[in-house]
């Protein structure tokens, strides 16, 4: 008990003084639990016996994780995203998968541990590159809807991997487990003799089973639960639910991540999906999070310092196929330059659920030993590079923007009452509000792809930097009568912000924010009207919650109305406090200030909600 409690210690430790560090220097809390486990283990010696035993229970997070990204993939959301997915994920897998594992066999393996082998190559980091591309702001661009598509591809991908490896282990070391015990014996014993053909119906059954379960069951189950009125129940079933099938897909030979990722989908439009997730969220966490761990405990640095030739070798091998393969596919989806090298760059590393193949095979008797820790040491390699291919394709996408730059900018031939410096998704509805209602406007945009698709459409934009001083006036600045601003780069917006109030102090200036701190820049640059990126569409959505909750349509078209103006003027009013560079929460003023609107909003819109409830009759008695 003390070794349990000492070991559990240690564990828990490493992981809550590494993987928040790892997190807030951007590299993920999957190199983050590795890291901790190479502390533990490599490193200072504290563990490493225990890891295989650890490894086994932990294993059990794969089958959590699996179960709930299925409940992520509902089948028509599936079936929408079908040409990105069998398209762009399943071409990308395919390739790799023929190009790893071709250059396996070059090297004398088996072909069924090149097979394993490349697998392991087909798969990216979703953890980081997810988190990566969200933090860069990249996430929304054609690149990263990309790769989000591919990395899903992979996601699915597993399931069929995990299910295929029993298969290519030699027949003299499948059977290498060691044989059930207890209450679990009796019953693979039974099916262990039964014929092939009975063996093969109990599956259809039992697949069968969970998919009609999953339909008519969980329901009236779920139900009968809630109506306990224990919370800690909810949780139990939705354990039972996993456990069980896991169970039974381990009884006909099957992988049980296999059956919980049908049961998933099978749920996925289920009313207690969000249960589901609740309960089971902190166990996939915490289990995935020990396996990760382990894994970092078992890899074998020995290898680096014995043979670095090969294994640097093997690594920097990895990312330029895989560069090369998504290359290929990019072009075929006739991805622009720019995207092109996000996603060959940022998908170039190995991928987490690498780790959990090699266990799989290694436990199958499908990979030899040394071949996994090879394998092992050359994803986790691959992965603490990531970084660093980010940052590469932070340099060739300035390039080409540089070269884009250098593109001679078109001669401005017309003038409009209002000029809209950026074309991209927001600016291309600006601009055509603006149009059809009757106003000329000057489109500029330095992206000569963007303006040549408008182009194809009928819509007119002259290629060239907004930013630069002579073109802006070239486009009619001193002029104009509105000034739109809706580029992309924050800094060059406010800059352009700036430059056109001191040109022209009169000119009316709408510009485009992507949070509370850009707003408050653009304000003191001189913008007259800003509009926050998704702060209309929030109100809009909590104009329906007020609907949904019992308020009239008029009472909740009023209370949205009247907070979008306060919150506008509450804006403009802290903006004038704000010092730039400073944390908002230790300005004194600036949070007396934001206590102060708080109230002012709470009792303005108490006011607008009686004066909205006055019947016609009343409102006419209370104005005179």
């Amino acid at each position: 008990m003390e070794n349990l409690l000492l070991q559990a210690s240690i564990y828990l430790g490493a992981a809550v003084l590494v993987v928040p560090l790892s997190v807030r220097l951007g590299l993920g809390s999957v190199l983050g639990y590795l890291a901790a486990g190479i502390l533990m283990g490599p490193v200072l010696g504290l563990a490493g016996a225990e890891a295989s035993d650890l490894q086994e229970f932990a294993e059990f997070g794969v089958v959590l994780m699996l179960f709930l990204i299925g409940l992520e993939l509902r089948p028509q959301a599936l079936w929408d995203m079908r040409q990105r997915l069998i398209g762009m994920g399943g071409l990308q897998i395919g390739l790799t998968m023929a190009v790893v594992a071709g250059g396996a066999m070059l090297f004398g393996m088996a072909w069924q541990v090149a097979v394993i082998i490349g697998m392991l190559g087909a798969m990216s980091s979703t953890a980081i590159v997810l988190q990566t591309l969200a933090e860069k702001g990249l996430i929304r661009s054609a690149g990263g809807r990309a790769s989000f598509a591919v990395l899903l591809m992979q996601d699915l991908a597993l399931v069929p991997f995990l299910a295929v490896i029993p298969f290519l282990a030699p027949k003299a070391t499948a059977p290498g487990e060691p044989a059930p015990e207890g209450l679990a014996e009796p019953l693979m014993s039974l099916v262990d003799n039964l014929p092939a053909w009975q063996v093969a119906l109990l599956t259809m059954v039992i697949v069968a089973g969970i998919v009609l379960a999953g339909h008519f069951l969980s329901r009236p189950v779920f139900r009968f639960v809630h109506e306990a009125r224990l919370p800690e129940m909810s949780t139990f079933v939705s354990l039972l639910m996993v456990l069980g099938i896991a169970f039974m897909m381990m009884l006909v030979g099957l992988s049980p991540a296999l059956g919980t990722f049908v049961a998933g989908v099978v749920l996925a439009n289920s009313e207690f999906r969000h249960q589901l997730q609740a309960d089971l969220q902190p166990f996939k966490g915490l289990l995935l999070g020990l396996f990760f761990m382990t894994v970092g405990v078992g890899i074998n640095f020995a290898l680096l310092i014995a043979s670095p030739v090969l294994i640097i070798g093997a690594v920097l091998g990895l990312i330029v196929v895989k560069v090369a393969v998504l290359n290929v596919v990019a072009l075929i989806f006739r991805l622009r330059p720019r995207d092109r090298m996000l996603f060959a760059l940022g998908l170039a590393q190995g991928g987490e659920f690498g780790f959990l193949i090699i266990t799989v095979a290694r436990g199958e008797g499908a990979l030899p030993v040394l071949t996994g820790q090879v394998a092992q040491l050359v994803i986790s390699l691959s992965m603490l590079l990531t970084p660093l291919l980010f940052l590469g394709y932070e340099a060739i996408s300035t390039r080409l923007a540089a070269r884009h730059t250098d593109h001679p900018a078109d001669v401005i031939d017309e003038r409009g009452a209002v000029i809209i410096a950026g074309l991209g998704r927001f600016g291309q509805v600006v601009n055509r509000l603006v149009r059809h209602s009757g106003l000329k406007t000057v489109v500029l945009d330095n992206d000569m792809a963007t303006i040549e698709t408008q182009r194809r459409f009928g819509v007119k934009g002259y290629f060239g930097d907004p930013t630069r001083p002579e073109l802006l006036e070239a486009a009619g600045l001193m002029e104009a009568q509105a000034l739109v601003v809706t580029i992309d780069d924050m800094a060059k917006a406010t800059e352009l912000v700036r430059f056109a109030r001191l040109r022209r102090p009169d000119i009316q200036i709408i510009a485009r924010a992507r949070d509370r701190i850009h707003v408050y820049e653009l304000y003191q640059a001189g913008a007259d009207k800003i509009v926050r990126e998704t702060f209309d569409s929030s109100v809009r959505a909590g104009r329906y919650v007020l609907e949904s909750m019992g308020f009239t349509d008029y009472e909740a078209a009023t209370l949205s109305q009247a907070f979008s103006h306060l919150d506008r003027a509450a804006m403009q009013d802290l903006a004038e406090l704000w010092v730039p560079g400073e944390r908002m929460d230790l300005n004194a003023a600036f949070v007396a200030r934001v206590k102060d609107l708080d109230r002012d909003m709470q009792l303005s819109l108490s006011e607008e909600l009686e004066s909205a409830r006055l019947t016609p009759e009343t409102r006419l008695t209370a104005e005179t």
